[in-house]
This record gives structure tokens, sequence and C-alpha cells, in this order.
């Protein structure tokens, strides 16, 4: 307890300890981030554009992909940017706040998410009611107390962590994840292990086991369909949230359900990278490729901006 100091700035090791492995993995990361970034904004732009596709599965989705354009945004370009600075800092307060955002749009993606899972369970399980159910205000509704509820979590949490000192500023990470500062803290931090519980536990598990009771009525009505084409039709529809569900989920509870006691481990990093950057950056490619309305409006969109340029 004699070293306890009231760190003003962390010292970030990277995604490696060796720096050609650093170097590999931070030029992956720049084009995942381009990438994801890109196809995010695309995706946007063509829902935004086509009128066929102002509907609620469309607006969710168009929600989904500002999300993660923001979500990879609070970590990958301040990354990148200390690289090409030559530097490895960033001040707490700067990593309070980059804590902030990434626990605020992590948690609304996920309960988003269920809000997806539920817009499918009502197009296939109450097809007739699903227009007078699915109405613009609930949908604007399932939209915004997501967001609320994140930020809420966000800074109740990001608020507790003030309150802590560390014996060392050198973070074994890339960005300012709250696991590891609480690991790297001297301070009582029952309070802190608590609430990362409870956030886990709401803005993860919670959202997660909706998603489970409603794609159970899906999988019974889609087995209940008689023809093989009307089954693979029905399932077609969600098997783009599904793959979505699995890597985002998969790899958050393997990383926040770890005890704290244990250090940051090559696996809990690899996790991270998959939630953080490849999942972004997949989400425009899994629902575009499986779903030809979308395709349709995003070469509509690239056919004609190469058009407007040509003339």
């Amino acid at each position: 307890m004699a070293n306890q100091t009231q760190v003003s700035e962390f010292v970030l090791l990277g995604l490696s300890e060796h720096p050609r492995e650093e170097q590999v993995l931070l030029g992956l990361s720049c084009s995942l981030y381009l990438i994801g970034c890109l196809g995010n904004l695309l995706t946007i732009l063509a829902i935004v554009s086509d009128p066929h596709l102002h509907s609620p599965m469309y607006f969710f989705l168009s929600n989904l992909s500002l999300l993660d354009v923001c979500f990879t945004s609070t970590t990958i370009p301040k990354m990148l940017l200390n690289h090409l600075c030559g530097l490895s800092t960033i001040s707490s307060s700067a990593c309070l706040v980059q804590m902030y955002f990434f626990i605020a749009f992590g948690a609304a993606d996920s309960m988003l998410l269920s809000a997806m899972a539920y817009d499918r369970y009502l197009a296939i399980c109450r097809p007739l009611h699903y227009m007078k159910i699915m109405s613009m205000p609930l949908c604007s509704l399932l939209v915004v107390v997501p967001w609320i509820l994140a930020n809420i979590f966000s800074m109740v949490q990001t608020t507790l962590m003030t309150r802590l000192s560390f014996y060392t500023s050198r973070i074994p990470h890339f960005f300012c994840d709250i696991n590891t500062l609480i690991k790297l803290s001297c301070s009582d931090t029952h309070v802190n292990e608590m609430l990362v519980l409870v956030l886990v536990g709401s803005g993860v598990l919670v959202p997660f086991v909706c998603i489970l009771a409603s794609y159970t009525p899906i999988a019974v009505a889609v087995w209940k369909v008689p023809s093989t084409q009307g089954k693979w039709k029905a399932f077609s529809t969600c098997s783009s949230h599904l793959c979505v569900v699995s890597l985002f989920y998969g790899t958050v509870i393997g990383v926040y359900f770890n005890p704290l006691s244990t250090p940051t481990t090559h696996r809990d990093m690899t996790a991270t990278v998959m939630y953080t950057m490849v999942t972004p950056m997949l989400n425009p490619f899994i629902y575009s490729l499986r779903n030809r309305d979308l395709r349709r409006a995003l070469w509509k969109l690239l056919s004609h901006n190469l058009l407007a340029k040509r003339l």
C-alpha cells in the first residue's frame, strides 16, 4: 500500500509484446477497421436511400451498423494514432472517456441485437399482426431504450472507476478495458467487481436470454413448415442474425466471465479482438450477402454513384 499512487496517465502495451507481431496485428487492425466502417456506412446509406428498405428489420439493421462504427471507433483509432506518433500513453481522463463510450456502445449493441430477435419472432410467428405491433413508435422505443440504459450503466461504472488507485500505469491491453484496470488497482474493488457482474448480467446475459426466448418459438414454427424449401426460406431470414449473435455473445461472455483474479491472457486478447474488430467488420457482409433486397440496394447505390461520376 506504500506504492499506492494516483496515476495521471497509462501506458498501453498494445496487442503483442513482440515488435514484428505487433506490426502485423496493427496492419490487420487498420484493415479491419477501414473495411468495417466502409461496409457499415454503405449499409446505412443503402437503407436510407432505398424506400423499399424502410421497414422495421432494416431500421434496426441501420442502427446496428451505426453502433458498430461508433463501437470500433472508441478503441482502434487511438491505438493506430499512438503507433503513428510513436507513443503508447493515454491520460487517465482520456482513459475514462474511452472506457465510458466502449461500455455504452457495447451494451447498446447487445440490447439492440435482442430487439432484432424480437422483430424476427413477430415476423415469423405472428406475421398477420406484425405491421400493427411493430409500429414506428415501438421501433423507435426499442432503439432509444438500449441507448439510455447503456449510458446509465456506463456512467455508473465509469464514475466508480475514478475512486480507484493503481500500483502500476502499464495496461497489458490495447485499450482501457474495465476488467484489466480493476486487476491493476490497489484499492478495494469489490463494488466495481460486483457492478461488472451486474453490467454483464443486465447488458449481455439478459439480452442473450431474450434472444434465446425469441428463437425457441421461431425454431418450432420453422419446423412445422411442411416443405423443405419453405423451411429454408424461413430460416434464411434469421440465419444472418444468428451468426452475428454467436460471434458477439460467444466472445464477450468468454472475456467478461473470467475471474478478475486471473491476468489478461492471449486467449482473452484474441476474444477481445473478435468482438471489437472482427464482428463489426463482418456484420455488413453477413447481412448483405444473405439478403437479396439489401444487395440490390447496395448495387443500386454504387452504380448510381459511378454513373454520376462519369457524367
